[in-house]
Parts: structure tokens; C-alpha cells; sequence
């Protein structure tokens, strides 16, 4: 089962797509929709994606049909895996916190302090993983290293209950549809399209979340240390 998985293949319009990179991107998908609503599942299930697509973007590597290797692409999946299962965790914690019956997470703003973190770490990691993946010889290191660091803010965003995090996602979108297109990973292109509507529609469902189940917090008394350490 799993060998017919790694292998298998679909040719659509001429050009020869392999099975995990369209489920990989289906399970990422249903792991969206799950943190769209707020659900323990997404992040199992996001994992599961990860894994695939790991072995999807080193094209060089496990000899898919494009034979180009995106090494941020791959590696964030590494990273992903590490930060979904904080997050599931932390999901979790405030799950069994309210007895089982709460929301597994408040949406919140990040308030100053958040968005200073987020702003340098968006400059800094997409500098420093240009460098690193143009010296991996990794195909588009610029776009490669945002779609990098800017995946790894939004999940950490995610996993803190940080209401911004939807908005990363559509930034790191808008960068990865072209490249992937460039790259010839067509099925991974058309669902970041699909990502970009199902993320502006999760930014709006985590605002109103925000805003009835916590009327009485400043965004501004969020940049405390307390509030996003």
C-alpha cells in the first residue's frame, strides 16, 4: 500500500502528478478547515500532510516527476511537524482546562510586542534561509525562504491563538502560487489558491470568535510580556 502511494501517479493535461502531493495537499487543506475551526484534529492531521509533501518537494531526492528541489519547501515540513505538536498540545491543555467543553483556543491579537517578534523574525529568517537555500543550490531561495519562515509564523500564530496568523498565511500564498507554478508543482499551486480563500474566510471567522468570546480585552494591553510570552 505504502509503495503504490510513493509511486503512483495522475496525468492531467500532459504533465504526470503524483498521488501524494495531491493528498498531502487535500489532508493540508482539512487541516485548515479544522484550525478555521478551531479543532484538535487539525493539527494530526496537518502532520500527516507534512510528511507527504516532505518527500513531494525533494523532487531530486525521491525522483518526482519535476526533479526540482525545493529545500524550504521540504524543510518546513520538518518544522511544521515540531511546532503542530506544540500546538496540539497546547490545544489540548485548554481544552481539558475547560473541563472538555470550551473552545480549544481564544482568538486574540498579538498586540505590539507580537507583532515587533513577528516582524523581525519575517526579515531576519527570510534573509538568512535566502542565503542557505541559494547555497543549497534550492530552486526561487528568495520566494523559497519566505514561504519558509512566513509558514513557520502563521503555525506558531496558530498554535498561540494569534487572530494575525490567518493574514501571514495569505502573504506567504501570494508568494508561493508563482513559484510553485514556475516550479511545475501544479496540484500544490491550485490548493494555495484554495488556501488563500479558505484563510481570508478563517481571518473573519477568528475575528468575530475574538470578538464575542473576548469584548472586554484591549488589543493594546496584549503587548504586555505576560500576554505573549
Amino acid at each position: 500500500m505504502l509503495g503504490w502511494l510513493f509511486d503512483a501517479q495522475v496525468t492531467i493535461a500532459g504533465h504526470p502528478i503524483l498521488w501524494r502531493e495531491i493528498i498531502g495537499n487535500l489532508f493540508g487543506l482539512a487541516s485548515a478547515i479544522g484550525g478555521m475551526r478551531r479543532q484538535i484534529w487539525a493539527w494530526p492531521v496537518g502532520i500527516t500532510a507534512n510528511v507527504l509533501l516532505f518527500t513531494v518537494f525533494l523532487g531530486g531526492v525521491f525522483s518526482t516527476p519535476q526533479a526540482v528541489d525545493l529545500y524550504g519547501q521540504a524543510g518546513r515540513q520538518v518544522f511544521f511537524i515540531v511546532v503542530s505538536v506544540y500546538g496540539w498540545v497546547q490545544w489540548r491543555r485548554t481544552r481539558q482546562a475547560s473541563g472538555g467543553e470550551g473552545p480549544a483556543v481564544i482568538p486574540r491579537w498579538a498586540g505590539r510586542t507580537g507583532w515587533i517578534q513577528i516582524g523581525t523574525v519575517a526579515v531576519v529568517g527570510t534573509v538568512v534561509f535566502a542565503y542557505i537555500f541559494r547555497a543549497l543550490d534550492s530552486y526561487g531561495p528568495w520566494a523559497d525562504a519566505w514561504i519558509f519562515t512566513g509558514s513557520l509564523l502563521a503555525t506558531y500564530g496558530m498554535a498561540r491563538g494569534w487572530t494575525e496568523f490567518w493574514l501571514i498565511w495569505i502573504a506567504v500564498d501570494a508568494v508561493g502560487v508563482p513559484l510553485l507554478l514556475r516550479a511545475g508543482y501544479y496540484p500544490s499551486a491550485v490548493l494555495y489558491l484554495v488556501y488563500a480563500v479558505v484563510v481570508a474566510y478563517g481571518f473573519t471567522v477568528w475575528l468575530r470568535a475574538q470578538r464575542a468570546e473576548r469584548p472586554s480585552i484591549d488589543p493594546a494591553a496584549e503587548s504586555s510580556p505576560a500576554a505573549v510570552g
